[in-house]
């Protein structure tokens, strides 16, 4: 299916909301490069979708409706969600 030319929207595999679309502000390749680097999808604030994502105090990464999705690791350039890949799906 090659490059999205286009942001791509990741759903929550448990109800099917929107939770993050990637990449913003950065390249494919760049939000891929960086995931493999981390070893598991790695989201930037300005991916989150803040109406349906909330980080609790110790930095776990869940839905409104508490579903786990990782946790925010931040590192120099900022936070970083790191997030479970079977927390997240391509389609709803």
């Amino acid at each position: 299916e090659g490059t999205p030319t286009e942001p791509v929207t990741f759903y929550d595999s448990v109800d099917g909301y929107a939770v993050f679309r990637a990449p913003v502000d950065r390249s494919w390749d760049d939000f891929v490069h960086e995931s493999k680097v981390h070893g598991w999808p790695s989201f930037r604030d300005n991916e989150v979708v803040w109406d349906r994502v909330r980080v609790l105090p110790d930095g776990e990464t869940v839905t409104l409706d508490r579903v786990h999705l990782g946790h925010n690791l931040p590192d120099i350039s900022g936070n970083r969600y790191c997030i479970n890949l079977v927390s997240v799906a391509g389609r709803p």
